[in-house]
């Protein structure tokens, strides 16, 4: 409530951080990639979860890269730069009180469009949006857009070409979390990206998948280190899975997911690395195909 986000982020920290990435991408590619923050009247609000701004930085990498590349205008918010919404274990006022801060930062900087990062159970709330604080009809769309719907929308209308031979060295599962995957979430649209991004893409069991997956072991709020024996039990089956594959990545698009299994993985004698799909999708991207903006669809 006083911040913005769960890990108390204050405004001119998410803004350097900001302009640090900025600076890491001018390193990598030449290009000034901007991320910007509060800038009213950009079409996009990008609510990433905050982990993506200081722990999964290759993931808003990433999404700027695609921005980017598309030519669309966008922004995050410093009022609201976080995508997760721990109302959802609390009860109906926390989880609209919250979802409600996305909404008035949308409405101030004049935004068109409300993409969601790689969250999962930001996902599950933002779903119901409409419902929880709504009508949103200042919007485009009266609804929220995931990230990975977006990505692959421009993607087939040709507003970026991906190389797949960047993550030649990979080897890649994907693991649907559950706050996506059981609640009517993109399922299709991440597998898409990684098959456009990665030359090797594998599929854990079907009884692990999909609308049937199992859980990474820290959802709920059970993400801390007090309950670590827990998590490393509740993880079992998607290692187990994971393991059936023999890649050598795990991709998936919740930070709660990431954080869960770079920790739990080990413990089961499993050494890979767990990215998000925009980590791959980042990488492979080599260039706009007409150096022209495309527009999203919505």
């Amino acid at each position: 409530y006083r911040t913005g986000n769960n890990i108390g982020i204050p405004a001119p920290a998410w803004i350097d951080n900001c302009q640090f990435l900025e600076g890491e991408l001018k390193e990598e590619t030449g290009l000034d990639i901007r991320l910007p923050v509060d800038i009213a009247g950009a079409e996009v609000l990008l609510v990433p979860p905050s982990a993506d701004n200081f722990v999964n930085t290759d993931t808003m990498l990433g999404y700027a890269k695609v921005f980017h590349a598309a030519g669309i205008s966008w922004t995050t918010s410093t009022y609201a730069d976080e995508a997760a919404n721990f109302g959802l274990f609390l009860d109906y006022r926390n989880m609209k009180t919250l979802n409600q801060r996305i909404i008035e930062a949308a409405r101030r900087l004049k935004v068109k469009l409300i993409v969601f990062g790689e969250c999962g159970h930001a996902w599950r709330v933002a779903m119901f949006m409409k419902t929880l604080n709504g009508p949103l009809d200042f919007l485009r769309t009266p609804y929220p857009i995931h990230i990975c719907e977006f990505t692959l929308d421009l993607l087939r209308r040709g507003a970026f070409r991906l190389n797949r031979e960047a993550n030649l060295a990979r080897t890649v599962a994907y693991h649907d979390p559950c706050n996506i995957a059981r609640a009517g979430g993109p399922i299709e649209e991440p597998r898409a990206l990684l098959r456009a991004a990665v030359l090797d893409v594998r599929e854990m069991p079907e009884n692990t998948i999909r609308q049937q997956t199992v859980c990474c072991g820290g959802g709920g709020g059970l993400l801390t280190e007090e309950l670590m024996d827990l998590r490393v039990a509740g993880s079992r089956m998607r290692a187990e899975a994971f393991r059936t594959t023999k890649a050598n990545t795990l991709a998936t698009i919740c930070a709660i997911c990431k954080a869960q299994l770079r920790k739990a993985l080990p413990k089961h004698g499993i050494e890979a690395e767990v990215v998000g799909v925009h980590d791959l999708v980042g990488r492979a991207l080599i260039s706009s195909t007409a150096g022209e903006k495309v527009p999203a669809r919505w």
